[in-house]
């Protein structure tokens, strides 16, 4: 008989960077977990390291969710496997830079439906899950979030959405038990500038991914942590600055910023 009972965190964008940071600090802390990339080789070698050290039950799930058909059908997959999400974090995503007229449809298309569309159906597909377990859901957004970027205008936009978005999921459920956070890193040392093709994201100091994953855990850890983890001082006060400023300096700063960088 399948144990419906057994609970996970579900991890996506598992397979390399944040995600992966974020499975290996589950894992030492004793929590099952359901891995979600489109890598399956990636996956299962992952998942091979963290059940060998930690003594975890690990279940691997190989998808590309920017096809929100395989999206829809991850809680089917996990009920399949006998798991309930016991919490998300939806580290799945990737950026684009240059001109939006020279930007690939089919490219930003793509950017848009992981980034926010299969972001925001997964949250609301397992949210009753994560509700009957007083779980945890981590959006990871990105600093680039606060401001919009000339020259990342597609990726800054889908990440202020996920800022936006989980500070009202946030206020939603206050005093269901669920914590809700979304981390907001500024350049973390990932794949994430190859598979942009581009160092232009590369805005500021770069950060390790256990730093950033530590300070997501430290913040979750508060009894009254906020909805929303800016990563770094520098970055905390880019933030500030960018809420406060009179919009057309702040747009001229950001796209000067963005083609320094490039």
């Amino acid at each position: 008989m399948v144990d419906i009972q057994r609970r996970a965190v579900v991890i996506t964008g598992a397979s390399s960077g944040i995600g992966e940071g974020f499975a290996h600090e589950f894992a030492r802390r004793g929590n099952d977990l359901v891995l979600v990339a489109r890598r399956a080789a990636a996956l299962e070698t992952i998942a091979r390291t963290l059940r060998n050290a930690h003594d975890v039950h690990i279940d691997v799930i190989a998808c590309d969710l920017s096809d929100l058909d395989a999206a829809a059908n991850l809680p089917t997959a996990l009920l399949e496997r006998g798991v309930t999400a016991s919490g998300l974090i939806n580290s799945a995503g990737f950026g684009t830079a240059g001109e939006f007229i020279a930007e690939d449809p089919n490219r930003i298309t793509s950017e848009i439906l992981l980034n926010v569309g299969a972001l925001t159906l997964l949250t609301r597909l397992l949210l009753p899950q994560l509700v009957a377990t007083r779980g945890v859901i981590v959006q990871v957004s990105s600093n680039a979030s606060h401001q919009p970027l000339p020259g990342m205008a597609v990726y800054a936009a889908t990440k202020a959405y996920v800022t936006s978005f989980t500070e009202a999921l946030w206020r939603e459920m206050k005093g269901s038990g669920v914590r809700v956070l979304a981390l907001c890193p500024g350049p973390t040392a990932t794949e994430f500038f190859a598979v942009a093709g581009s160092e232009t994201f590369k805005v500021g100091a770069v950060a390790e991914v256990k730093n950033v994953i530590d300070g997501a855990f430290r913040h979750l850890a508060r009894s009254q942590a906020g909805p929303v983890l800016t990563v770094g001082k520098r970055n905390q006060l880019q933030g500030v600055l960018s809420r406060t400023s009179p919009r057309r300096l702040r747009l001229a700063v950001a796209a000067r910023l963005v083609a320094e960088a490039s």
